[in-house]
């Protein structure tokens, strides 16, 4: 049985957003003739996923005053999520984002996200404290703690919320985003005290705990103060723990054609099982499949699956 938030938005996330122009062609970039324009970003992605599972979803964000922002508008709207807190920054321009694809593990991301992105000029006092403190998730993810305004921002939406149950930080770490390892670890230290869910793979949690066994990162975010932690192991699966139940489910396996979406697939899933009321084991479940189906495609936000695409496969496994 649903459970209905009784406010605007089921699921609010912020951060990073651009557009994705993937590869038609694997193999070296040089070398690709053709490619495809996509809406992409995590915390976009992450709203993206919700609203394919049927919920309310918007994204704060921020994208340049150029027609790649006007894209990012029409196509959130086409895609189910509201642009509600999407505001172009003047002098700067929307972030473009090239990948490489060499299935089934190796995708590397090329940025162009200078002098600076807007997603990271999100300003506290453009925030809507009441959405963000009502909303029955709210999603943020490491990189909006890279630069000021973004940092400040987040840190007084955390503050608005008050820990809430369902206050999610995604370790989504990118190196290039950073001065330091050291510098994202004692930013993550601080928001690891304001979250209660905190979802990362093992090199994630190596960067927000120090620790890349899973039981042990896991455990370790307990100690900051998490309610569930989530730790992704690739083809090993996912492990979460709580303070009374530790659940590990096994990975379901799919021919990988790129895999930059499946976290973020994995996340709005997660989303829809948390909000579901479901046990954490069929969460996970639901989650992997999620994030599989969206590794056996080619872009990211435009392959997020529905609920019943998932549904189906969970039913072909237990026949």
């Amino acid at each position: 049985m649903t459970v209905h938030n009784p406010y605007r938005y089921d699921v609010v996330t912020i951060g990073r957003v651009g557009v994705d122009i993937y590869p038609l062609q694997n193999g070296h970039l040089e070398d690709v003739s053709t490619f495809g324009k996509y809406l992409g970003g995590t915390a976009t992605n992450v709203a993206v996923a919700v609203a394919r599972h049927g919920l309310k979803s918007a994204v704060i964000t921020r994208t340049g005053d150029d027609p790649f922002g006007n894209y990012i508008h029409r196509e959130l709207l086409r895609l189910g999520v509201s642009d509600e807190f999407v505001s172009g920054v003047e002098g700067l321009q929307t972030p473009v984002v090239f990948c490489e694809l060499f299935p089934p593990d190796e995708f590397p991301l090329y940025f162009y996200r200078q002098p600076k992105a807007p997603d990271l000029v999100i300003n506290p006092s453009e925030l809507d404290l009441d959405a963000i403190t009502n909303a029955g998730i709210y999603w943020s993810t490491v990189t909006g703690l890279s630069e000021e305004p973004s940092r400040s921002a987040h840190l007084a939406a955390w503050d608005a919320r008050g820990r809430a149950p369902l206050t999610i930080l995604d370790l989504d770490y990118r190196p290039m985003f950073w001065e330091s390892v050291h510098a994202a670890t004692a930013e993550i230290a601080v928001a690891l005290a304001h979250v209660s869910v905190a979802v990362g793979n093992r090199e994630e949690c190596a960067v927000a705990v120090g620790e890349t066994d899973p039981q042990r990162a896991a455990d370790a975010l307990l100690e900051r103060g998490v309610e569930l932690a989530i730790v992704k192991q690739g083809p090993k699966g996912v492990l979460a723990k709580t303070r009374h139940q530790t659940v590990e489910v096994p990975p379901y396996v799919i021919e990988v054609v790129n895999g930059l979406g499946a976290g973020d697939s994995f996340g709005g899933a997660l989303c829809f099982g948390l909000l579901q009321g479901w046990e954490l084991e069929r969460i996970l479940r639901f989650a992997n499949i999620a994030g599989a189906i969206v590794a056996g495609r080619r872009e990211c936000s435009t392959a997020m699956p529905t609920t019943a695409e998932v549904e189906q496969i969970l039913e072909r496994i237990a026949a």
